[in-house]
């Protein structure tokens, strides 16, 4: 029991690991352009206090026998804060202080939780509010893209929800639901029990509709790897050429 407890925690970082670098390609992009254009900074800074939450939750001191959620969100924290400090470098002006408001908001968030959980809580209410504060931004998390899905349906094409990071979703949802299991532990397969129900949505659907033409075309310049990361183009915002014939990307969905 705990090898395979052991084996599944491996398979999870790996899978969430490649979840966490998947947006690598849009950053490519936003350097390169030295422009955020429509891109949202939203999805990064809510994942990375997604990660801070579950890290701190690993840590031996709040919950034993998880250290390898606290290595794989310790690694996302780290990956997903260069993401928002370059977001913020190259943001237009209004947006650069949105997103840097809304990172201090959910510092001061983490922080809260840790300073409670450290000076207020002890063994088992501590690890029950730090896991209470975990699920929730994780099913958080893993929500993101029922819009995508819902897309999907109504336009019966799967342009937007490619099938890499529909397989990584439920690879890595089912790999930590079956950890939690293995470890008895609810904060860790609740809600990834509720990512592998929304992987599978998505490997279904995708099935269903991978062969079907729909009614929206994507935009000649659209590339399936532009699209391979946690917060997808919204769908309903096509690309619209300005007055120069450049390209504005969509926005992120949250």
């Amino acid at each position: 029991m705990a090898i395979a407890h052991f084996l599944f925690g491996i398979l999870g970082n790996a899978t969430a690991l490649f979840l966490f670098l998947s947006p690598t390609i849009t950053f490519k992009r936003i350097i390169k352009n030295k422009s955020t254009e429509e891109f949202s900074g939203i999805p990064y800074v809510m994942t990375l206090l997604n990660c801070l939450l579950a890290a701190w939750y690993g840590l031996p001191f709040v919950s034993p026998n998880n250290i390898l959620v606290a290595t794989i969100n310790g690694t996302g924290s780290v990956i997903e804060s260069i993401y928002v400090i370059i977001f913020i470098i190259f943001a237009a002006k209004r947006e650069k202080a949105k997103i840097f408001g809304l990172l201090m908001f959910v510092l001061a968030v983490f922080a809260m939780v840790a300073l409670v959980s450290l000076l207020a809580l002890h063994d088992k209410s501590r690890k029950i509010f730090c896991g209470f504060a975990t699920t929730i931004f994780s099913i958080i998390m893993y929500a993101s893209p029922l819009s995508i899905m819902r897309t999907v349906i109504k336009t019966k094409s799967v342009e937007f929800m490619p099938f890499f990071l529909s397989l990584f979703v439920f690879l890595c949802g089912t790999s930590w639901f079956v950890f939690g299991l293995l470890g008895g532990d609810p904060f860790v397969y609740v809600p990834n029990g509720f990512g592998c129900g929304l992987g599978t949505m998505q490997l279904i659907l995708y099935f269903i509709y991978r062969n079907k033409k729909g009614g929206t075309k994507k935009p000649p310049s659209t590339s399936a790897e532009e699209s391979l990361e946690m917060g997808l183009p919204k769908p309903n915002q096509a690309k619209k050429s300005n007055t120069n014939g450049s390209l504005a990307q969509p926005e992120h969905d949250v």
